[in-house]
């Protein structure tokens, strides 16, 4: 499946139920699985996004469905990249 990159920032909403249910982001995962996708990784950071994620999706259209059910919430703002392996990207330049 294709490799997308999820950078998130939370609202003040998002920022309140973490402090009070930091189990909530175990939860998302699990709703994005259930949406098809799978997060490969994950990292809180410090800096302009909160998170970020490594995802794996069927489709661009997959992850675009997935990042929008996740930003209509109001609890987090999203940046979604697709990515390429290096070596994909390495062949595709031969």
């Amino acid at each position: 499946m294709p490799t997308y990159i999820l950078l998130s920032t939370l609202t003040d909403e998002g920022a309140a139920t973490l402090k009070y249910r930091p189990e909530r982001l175990k939860e998302v995962n699990e709703e994005i699985r259930a949406l098809g996708a799978e997060v490969m990784a994950q990292y809180a950071t410090l800096g302009p996004y909160d998170f970020v994620n490594i995802v794996e999706a069927p489709d661009n259209a997959a992850i675009a469905r997935i990042s929008i059910e996740l930003s209509s919430r109001g609890s987090v703002r999203m940046l979604t990249l697709p990515a390429v392996a290096i070596d994909d990207f390495i062949a595709s330049l031969q």
